[in-house]
């Protein structure tokens, strides 16, 4: 599918404010949603340990390109839809996109059914808009990945769907109960590229000018007091690693615990302060990846274990701490991809470990 081809003047980003929302929940994970237990590993993906990272990622792409932004749940548990609906409607926004899993099934056996499917509702008093939206979305995650594209369908019922007042959309971005797509949900590049897609959908949508990166270098420094869009950027990057912030754009006490956390965890100066190092960590736009062995700490061991788990290599619990579960899995990983078994993660285990997709065969 390809994205609707506009002779338009290009409209500014800063004009719309786009929200976006994550079903379900995580700590504790909402009963159900889930693949049925993985090899190797012996235990599930639950869905949103892929919905919460891809909204993020789909935020950040969305703040990089000027949008205003909205977070409907920051929150880790689940939240009713009622209250989603009245926190989004609240806002006055111009469209709202859901990220999700979807399944087919029950949650005990994998079957063959994949692809990734966008939904909207003929029940939202902005049918044509939504289903425009909906298009454009699906478009744009053709653009960014390559599962199959099931193209757009229609729900009933569904209140983050029917009862928002603005365009609305449902990005199931793969299915649950597929051994292949399953093991997708907790690879942080495929959850990236899911959300940089559904960015990029709502900027055909808006006729906006998609900004694919930014680099750290271009980011200001901040600090205790500030506010705005490159604040809630920050926040959103916060959130991707495990915190729980209110994108609010308020660079206040939460934030700042939040950010001296993250530099302790990483090895930088803990002052409070988003300068370029802090930046480019939190961005991970180091020059290259780096050399990892047990005892290491930060967002790269946090990265390193979330491949390692979406390949069914357990690491153990994705905490940013290269400890004997991670070595072990390192260990693994490098005996089955004919590496130097050394626990050691360089160029040659991260090149073979990064790409998107792969990993252990169903047993």
């Amino acid at each position: 599918m390809k994205l609707r081809r506009r002779i338009i003047t290009m409209a500014y980003a800063e004009n719309f404010y786009i929200g976006a929302n994550d079903e379900h929940g995580v700590n504790p994970a909402t009963p159900g949603k889930r693949t049925p237990i993985m090899p190797y590993i012996n235990r599930s993906f639950y869905e949103n340990e892929f919905n919460r990272p891809a909204k993020y990622y789909f935020l950040i792409a969305a703040l990089r390109t000027g949008f205003n932004v909205y977070d409907v749940k920051p929150e880790f548990n689940d939240i009713s839809i009622t209250n989603r609906v009245i926190r989004a409607n609240r806002q006055n926004l111009n469209c709202v996109v859901t990220y999700a899993y979807n399944a087919i099934g029950n949650d005990l056996a994998f079957n063959n059914t994949n692809g990734y499917l966008i939904f909207y509702s003929n029940e939202n008093r902005f049918t044509t808009q939504s289903r425009l939206l909906a298009y454009d979305i699906s478009a744009g995650l053709s653009e960014e990945i390559t599962t199959k594209n099931l193209g757009i369908g229609t729900l009933r019922g569904i209140g983050m769907l029917t009862a928002i007042n603005c365009p609305a959309v449902v990005a199931e971005c793969g299915f649950m109960t597929n051994f292949e797509e399953a093991k997708l949900m907790l690879d942080p590049d495929f959850q990236k590229a899911c959300g940089n897609g559904g960015c990029f959908g709502v900027c055909n949508n808006f006729n906006v000018n998609y900004i694919a990166d930014i680099n750290y270098t271009q980011m200001s420094t901040i600090r205790y007091g500030n506010r705005g869009n490159v604040v809630k950027f920050l926040q959103c990057y916060l959130n991707l690693y495990g915190n729980t912030l209110t994108v609010d754009g308020i660079f206040g006490s939460g934030t700042q615990n939040a950010v001296k956390k993250f530099q302790q965890d990483n090895g930088l100066a803990v002052d409070g302060i988003v300068g370029k190092n802090t930046w480019r960590t939190l961005m991970m736009q180091d020059s290259k990846l780096p050399l990892l062995r047990r005892g290491s700490r930060g967002v790269y061991v946090r990265y390193l274990q979330s491949k390692l788990v979406s390949k069914l290599y357990p690491a153990g619990t994705i905490d940013g701490i290269f400890g004997a579960n991670t070595e072990t899995a390192v260990r693994q990983f490098q005996q089955e991809n004919d590496l130097d078994v050394d626990g050691i993660v360089g160029p040659l285990t991260w090149a073979k470990l990064t790409p998107i997709g792969g990993g252990r065969p169903m047993p």
